[in-house]
C-alpha cells in the first residue's frame, strides 16, 4: 500500500486539507524512503487506510451547536479507514424535512391541539344522527386541527419574550431561535386559512364561523390578557368550549340547547385544571409576567375554592344531558359518580392547600375529560335530534311511531270533547311521554 506524506503535497492544493491527513508514521526501512522519494505525487481525494481524520472537539461541537439552531440535523458521515468527510445530500433533505417538521410540531402544540380535535369530533358524532358520516367527521377534524395549530401559533409569537423567560417554555422554536417570528407567522396564517376555508367548503358556514372566530379569541383576546388580568383564566375556558359546538354545528347545522352538554363539561371543567396548573407553576408564571389568578392569592385558599365551585357546576351536567335526550340514564350515574371524584380531589385541596394535593387534582382533571367524552359516545341517543324543548318543560320522543301515535289520540280526543262535552286528556296521559316514554299512550 502506497503511504504519503506532507512533502508530497502539491502547493497548490488548499493547507486546510491537511487537516484531513493524519502525520505519517516514520519510515522503517531505507526501501520504505526509497519507495517514497520515488514515487509520484498522489492525488489527495483517493483514499487511505492509514489517512483516518482527526477532528478537535471544539470544531465538532461548534458544527453540532450550528446545526441544532438551524434544525437541519445534517449528518456528516465520516469512513473509517478512508478518511474523508462525506455529506449526505440526501441526509441534508431528509434533516431539514425533520427538523423543521419538528419545530412546526412544538409550534402548533400538538398534542394540546389533538385534545381540541377529540372534542370537536366528540360533538360531531354528538349532533349526528342515526348515520354518522364518516368523510363529514374527517373533515370536520381536519379543519379544526389546523385551525387550533395557527392559534397556537400565533400564541407563541405573541409571548415569544415570556416563553424565554420561562423554564418550562424557553426551548420553544421561537425562544431557542430554531425559526424566525416572520416564518411561524407564514405558517400560522397559512394553516389557519387553509383549516377555515377546508370547514366552510366540506362542513358548513356556521362551523367555519366558529372556527374563526375563536381562532380569534384565543390569539388576540386570551393571550394579551394573559399579562393584563386574572379574568383570561375565563376567557379560556370559553375558547376552550366552542370546539365540541363546532362539531355539533359542523354535523347538524345548527346551535341547539341539548348540543351545550359537552361545551358547558369543557368551560367548567377548564377552571380546576387550570386552577391546579397555576398553582403548580407560580414562579414560571411569576418569572414570565403572566397575571394569574394564583398568584394574587398567596395562601392558595381562593384557588382552591374556584376550582370546587366549578367542580360542583359539573355534577347537573350528567342528568342534563338524560334530561335533554341526549344519552341514557346509564350515563346519568357515571357521570355523576365521575364528578364526584374530581370534586373529592377539589375538596382536599381546599382543605390542605398543597404541591401533592394540586398535583392530584390536575391529574384527576386529566382523567376527567377522556373518560366523560367516552360515556357521551357510548351512550349517546342517535335520535336526539327528536328531543324537544318548550316553554320550560321537557318531552322526550324515542320514535316516530310514539310521536304519530300521541298525535293521533291527541285529534281523537279534541274530536270527542266537542262532540260530547267531556273533557280533554287527563293528568296522567302525558305519561305516554314523559318521564315513561317507552310506554304506548292509554286510551281514555
Amino acid at each position: 500500500m502506497w503511504r504519503i506524506s506532507r512533502r508530497h503535497l502539491s502547493p497548490s492544493k488548499p493547507t486546510h486539507l491537511i487537516s484531513f491527513l493524519t502525520p505519517p508514521p516514520p519510515p522503517i526501512t531505507t526501501t520504505t524512503s526509497i519507495i517514497h522519494s520515488s514515487s509520484p505525487s498522489i492525488p489527495i481525494s483517493q483514499p487511505y487506510s492509514s489517512t483516518i481524520p482527526r477532528i478537535s472537539s471544539s470544531s465538532a461541537q461548534s458544527n453540532a451547536d450550528d446545526s441544532a439552531k438551524l434544525g437541519l440535523g445534517i449528518e456528516r458521515t465520516w469512513r473509517e479507514g478512508s478518511g474523508l468527510g462525506v455529506e449526505r445530500v440526501g441526509g441534508d433533505l431528509v434533516g431539514a424535512v425533520w427538523g423543521y417538521g419538528k419545530c412546526y410540531w412544538e409550534l402548533s402544540k400538538a398534542r394540546l391541539s389533538m385534545l381540541v380535535v377529540a372534542t370537536s369530533g366528540t360533538g360531531y358524532i354528538l349532533g349526528s344522527g342515526h348515520t354518522i358520516d364518516l368523510p363529514g367527521l374527517c373533515w370536520t377534524c381536519a379543519g379544526t386541527m389546523m385551525v387550533a395549530a395557527a392559534a397556537n401559533s400565533l400564541n407563541q409569537v405573541f409571548e415569544v419574550k415570556n416563553d424565554a423567560k420561562m423554564k418550562r417554555t424557553q426551548n420553544r422554536p421561537l425562544p431557542s431561535g430554531r425559526v424566525s417570528v416572520s416564518h411561524a407567522l407564514t405558517w400560522a396564517s397559512t394553516v389557519g386559512i387553509i383549516g377555515t376555508s377546508l370547514l366552510a367548503s366540506k362542513a358548513n358556514m356556521l362551523a367555519a364561523g366558529l372556527a374563526a372566530s375563536n381562532l380569534f379569541l384565543y390569539a388576540f383576546l386570551y393571550t394579551p390578557l394573559k399579562q393584563i388580568h386574572p379574568v383570561n383564566t375565563w376567557v379560556g375556558a370559553v375558547v376552550g368550549a366552542i370546539p365540541p359546538l363546532l362539531g355539533w354545528a359542523s354535523a347538524s347545522g345548527e346551535i341547539s340547547l341539548n348540543g351545550l352538554i359537552l361545551p358547558a363539561a369543557l368551560y367548567f371543567w377548564q377552571i380546576p385544571h387550570f386552577m391546579a396548573l397555576a398553582y403548580l407553576c407560580r414562579n414560571d408564571y411569576t418569572a414570565g409576567g403572566f397575571k394569574m389568578f394564583s398568584l394574587a392569592d398567596a395562601s392558595g385558599r381562593r384557588t382552591a375554592l374556584v376550582a370546587l365551585r366549578n367542580c360542583l357546576y359539573l355534577v347537573p351536567l350528567g342528568y342534563l344531558a338524560y334530561e335533554w335526550g341526549v344519552t341514557s340514564g346509564w350515563f346519568c350515574l357515571e357521570s355523576s359518580l365521575l364528578t364526584l371524584a374530581i370534586t373529592a380531589t377539589a375538596l382536599s385541596f381546599y382543605l390542605e392547600r398543597s404541591t401533592r394535593n394540586a398535583r392530584r387534582m390536575f391529574h384527576a382533571s386529566l382523567l376527567y375529560l377522556p373518560v366523560f367524552m367516552g360515556g357521551l359516545v357510548f351512550h349517546r341517543l342517535p335520535d336526539n335530534g327528536d328531543h324537544h324543548i318548550d316553554n320550560g318543560l321537557t318531552t322526550t320522543v324515542h320514535t316516530r311511531n310514539y310521536i304519530e301515535q300521541d298525535d293521533n289520540v291527541e285529534s281523537s280526543r279534541k274530536q270527542n270533547k266537542f262532540s260530547s262535552g267531556t273533557q280533554g286528556r287527563p293528568v296522567v296521559a302525558y305519561a305516554s311521554v314523559a318521564p315513561f316514554p317507552f310506554l304506548p299512550a292509554p286510551s281514555y
